[in-house]
């Protein structure tokens, strides 16, 4: 599969050859959902929590006797019935996470490129980089070549001034090769690599 390689001045500069291994899998929507429900469970906090009644504050002390008042038997204010009281079967410390197999988040990342190149929405650039660390200037070589929400992947080491200059630009992320993932190249429209991050990836998935 060949692509054409342009630079942040929107002109062609040459092709490359993309691995088929890599970037023409069938799209597989059961196996990226897989692994963006693993990303977003492993990354969350679950430090909710809610007081059993050993831990809330108060007497442990019975609150009337348990007979000839002829309201309900009561063993303590601290019960879930009464205000201030415990939580029954509500929320605790606890990891989210759950397993997936290293074959699996390897062909997932595999058919979220894949997925990107089938609907034509993969950029070759030559080079991510940028002679200024003005977002005003790459905001405006990015209108030019058409990106509005997209994600740049460039190899392991990230121009400076790129990095830095599309911050403040909303819709725009910038990873470097290793931090390539399924999650981030789904939200954004347009994937964008560059001529290094084609070549890390290809060597790593292959």
């Amino acid at each position: 599969m060949k692509a054409t390689i342009k630079n942040l001045s929107n002109e062609t500069v040459g092709e490359i050859e993309l691995s088929e291994a890599v970037f023409g899998l069938p799209v597989r929507t059961d196996i990226l959902a897989r692994m963006v429900n693993w990303q977003l469970a492993k990354r969350r906090s679950g430090n909710h929590k809610t007081k059993t009644i050993s831990e809330i504050r108060g007497t442990t002390k019975k609150p009337y006797g348990q007979k000839g008042t002829g309201r309900a038997r009561q063993g303590s204010i601290r019960n879930a019935q009464f205000r201030g009281g415990a939580t029954i079967f509500g929320p605790v410390v606890r990891s989210h996470e759950h397993d997936l197999t290293k074959k699996v988040r390897k062909l997932a990342l595999k058919t979220a490129l894949s997925s990107k190149a089938a609907e034509g929405k993969l950029v070759v650039l030559d080079a991510a980089a940028a002679a200024s660390h003005k977002t005003k200037d790459l905001a405006a070589l990015l209108s030019a070549l058409g990106l509005t929400s997209a994600l740049f992947i460039d190899g392991s080491n990230l121009d400076e001034n790129f990095a830095k200059a599309s911050r403040n630009i909303p819709l725009i992320d910038v990873l470097p090769e290793q931090g390539a993932n399924v999650y981030d190249i789904l939200r954004r429209d347009t994937l964008v690599l560059t001529r290094n991050a084609v070549e890390q990836l290809e060597a790593r998935l292959k």
